[in-house]
């Protein structure tokens, strides 16, 4: 049983298909249902089943609530794959907006400690638990016009990684996954001059990430890719 964030489009939809061509059932959230409805006719498509979840990971109250539902309906959680993500604008720090600063917060940064607090119980209890957090090398090497996108994902990564120290003892596996430069939506809102040809696409990235996942990962508190 995976969950996986952001799914509707993207890394996370590339993702949740290469977790169903694996074998797992995957519950898929995102804002937007027709998305949803095209990750699921692609996973269904590999034989196995999905669940769909509209969310916005802004509500914090709708996050906290995914936990006591996957364990009422199925019992269990074992993947996480926290995927979801918000760049706001690409503007000097000075600039930023109060509004655009509490998406990116709210969605980057909150939601990924709603998604450890309502996950982390059904995944410590699971036979090989596995969380995956998607980053990103601005997080270690700040680039200008990045700031609230960079200082998000460095406040994830400082959370998922310590929550990993927290949990080293366990048979949970938690680990960040740094995909590079992908062709996303969210790589062209932020270049939209650029040309996305040479660029590796979502399900160039998907294996390696539904490798973190898996029971034969003993991989710890890093940061992969």
């Amino acid at each position: 049983m995976a969950l996986v964030t952001g799914a509707s489009r993207g890394i996370g939809a590339a993702t949740a298909v290469e977790l169903g061509r694996l074998g797992a059932h995957v519950v898929i959230t995102a804002r937007t249902q027709g998305g949803l409805e095209e990750t699921d006719d692609a996973i269904r498509a590999t034989g196995s089943a999905a669940t769909l979840l509209p969310l916005d990971l802004l509500d914090g109250d709708q996050v906290d609530a995914i936990g006591p539902s996957l364990f009422e309906r199925f019992g269990r959680l074992d993947i996480l794959v926290s995927n979801a993500g918000a760049l706001g604008r690409l503007t000097p720090v000075p600039h930023i907006l109060p509004r655009d600063w509490a998406d990116v917060v709210g969605v980057n940064l909150a939601a990924t400690w709603h998604l450890i607090r309502t996950c982390g119980p059904l995944l410590q209890i699971a036979d090989a638990g596995r969380a995956v957090f998607i980053t990103t090398g601005l997080a270690r090497a700040p680039k200008a016009y990045w700031g609230a996108y960079g200082a998000t994902k460095a406040g994830l990564e400082h959370l998922v990684l310590t929550w990993a120290e927290e949990t080293r003892t366990t048979r949970l596996r938690v680990n960040l996954f740094d995909p590079g430069v992908v062709a996303t939506r969210l790589r062209a809102m932020a270049m939209p001059g650029e040309d996305p040809t040479p660029l590796a696409r979502p399900t160039d990235v998907a294996p390696a990430i539904a490798a973190l996942c898996l029971p034969t990962e003993t991989r710890h508190g890093a940061v992969v890719g």
